[in-house]
C-alpha cells in the first residue's frame, strides 16, 4: 500500500512537471521589446554618460586626396574639446592637434610648424581628411551617435528583428532617410546610415567589437564612409577608458615653432 501510494504521488508529480512544459513560454524577443520612446531614451542617455573618452589605435583614411594610416591618440572632453596625436614608426611623433568648436591648433612635429586659427569645416578637413562637422567627428571617435533631436519624435518605422532594432526617421525637408541599428542584447549602435530620396547611401558608420564600460556599449571598432565624396574613416581601438578625469586639454608646443595663423 505503502509502495502504491508512492507510485501514485511520483505520477501526479511527473504529470504536473509535464503540464507546465506544455504551457508555451513567452518569446525572449517579447519580453525584450521595447517601445520607440524608451529606446531612444535609453541610447542616448547611454551616449550622455560618457563625459571623458580617451582611447589609442589604428587610425585608416582613405579619399581622393589622401590615403594613410597610423598610430594614434584621442582625448575627448565633452561637449566642445578633441585632442589628436599621431604617431609614425617607433612611436615617433608626427603631429598634436587640439580642436574645440571655436579655434584649432595644429603642430606639425617634423616640420615644427604651429598652426592654429578659427575652426570651421575648411580646417577640420584640413586636420582629419575628411568631411565630417565638429559634432560628428567626436561621435566618430567615442562611437557614438546624438538623437536629442528624436526624443521627442517618433520614428516613422519601427521593427524589432532577431538581433537588432531598426528605426528609421524621413526628413520631409532633406527628402532624406536615417535608419538606425540597434543591438537587441546590449542596446550598442550597430549601424546607422543617411539615404537619399532614391535610397542612395549617402553616409553610412558601422560599429563592431562592442565592450561595456558601466553599462555603456561602446565600438573598439568604427567604419565611416562617405559614399558621395569617396571617403572612409576607420578606427580599431587597442585601449579604451571612459569617463577618465581630464584636466584641460593642451598641447605642448616648443619655443622655437614657426607660428602660422590661418
Amino acid at each position: 500500500m505503502k509502495q502504491t501510494n508512492i507510485l501514485r504521488i511520483t505520477a501526479l508529480f511527473l504529470m504536473i512537471i509535464l503540464m507546465q512544459n506544455c504551457i508555451p513560454s513567452k518569446p525572449d524577443s517579447e519580453e525584450r521589446l521595447l517601445p520607440a520612446d524608451r529606446l531612444i531614451k535609453k541610447i542616448e542617455g547611454n551616449r550622455r554618460k560618457v563625459k571623458t573618452f580617451v582611447g589609442n589605435g589604428i587610425i585608416n583614411i582613405e579619399s581622393p586626396k589622401f590615403t594613410g594610416n597610423a598610430s594614434f591618440e584621442i582625448a575627448l572632453k565633452k561637449p566642445d574639446s578633441i585632442k589628436i596625436s599621431i604617431y609614425g614608426p617607433f612611436g615617433i611623433d608626427l603631429a598634436h592637434g587640439l580642436v574645440t568648436k571655436n579655434s584649432f591648433e595644429f603642430y606639425d612635429v617634423m616640420k615644427n610648424n604651429l598652426y592654429k586659427g578659427n575652426s570651421s569645416a575648411e580646417i577640420l578637413r584640413e586636420i582629419f581628411k575628411i568631411d565630417l562637422s565638429f559634432n560628428d567627428l567626436v561621435d566618430a571617435f567615442s562611437g557614438s551617435i546624438n538623437l536629442t533631436d528624436k526624443l521627442t519624435r517618433e520614428p516613422d518605422y519601427y521593427k524589432q528583428n532577431d538581433d537588432d532594432y531598426i528605426m528609421t526617421y524621413i526628413n520631409e525637408k532633406t527628402k532624406t532617410k536615417s535608419v538606425y541599428a540597434i543591438g537587441v542584447d546590449n542596446l550598442a549602435l550597430l549601424n546607422f546610415k543617411t539615404l537619399d530620396e532614391k535610397n542612395n547611401t549617402i553616409i553610412e558608420s558601422r560599429y563592431r567589437d562592442v565592450k561595456l564600460f558601466d553599462d555603456v556599449p561602446i565600438p573598439y571598432k568604427t567604419d565611416v564612409k562617405l559614399t558621395k565624396d569617396n571617403q572612409k574613416l576607420s578606427l580599431e581601438y587597442r585601449k579604451i577608458e571612459v569617463n577618465k578625469e581630464i584636466q584641460r586639454l593642451s598641447i605642448k608646443i616648443p619655443k622655437d615653432a614657426n607660428i602660422i595663423q590661418w
